[in-house]
């Protein structure tokens, strides 16, 4: 089980991680972040893309932006919606254009 600091006040961490992308950071301190992923439907035998947005908690420290690659993690209720924290950020959104950029 992982801690982590909010303002004075620590959360424990447990259960599933998952990654996805910030598509929302209107919210004072949450963020929404959208998970894809592929269902196989056996009947057509086809793949059928499916997303889920999660509402998580954006720790002042972190300041998850729209479009960054996050890891979230399962932690305790913090309100109504929101049962999962921003954990680290894997990439900007910003970073890949500035990387393309120097190497050329």
């Amino acid at each position: 089980m992982e801690t982590i600091k909010i303002g004075e006040t620590p959360l424990s961490v447990r259960g599933h991680t998952s990654v996805g992308t910030v598509v929302s950071d209107r919210m004072k301190k949450t963020v929404v972040v959208e998970k894809d992923a592929l269902q196989y439907i056996a009947k057509y035998k086809r793949y059928a893309r499916r997303k889920s947005r999660i509402p998580a908690h954006n720790p002042e420290g972190l300041k998850a932006k729209v479009g960054d690659l996050v890891r979230i993690a399962e932690c305790r209720k913090i309100s109504k919606t929101v049962a999962w924290t921003v954990v680290e950020i894997l990439s900007r959104k910003g970073e890949e254009a500035n990387k393309k950029k120097k190497t050329q």
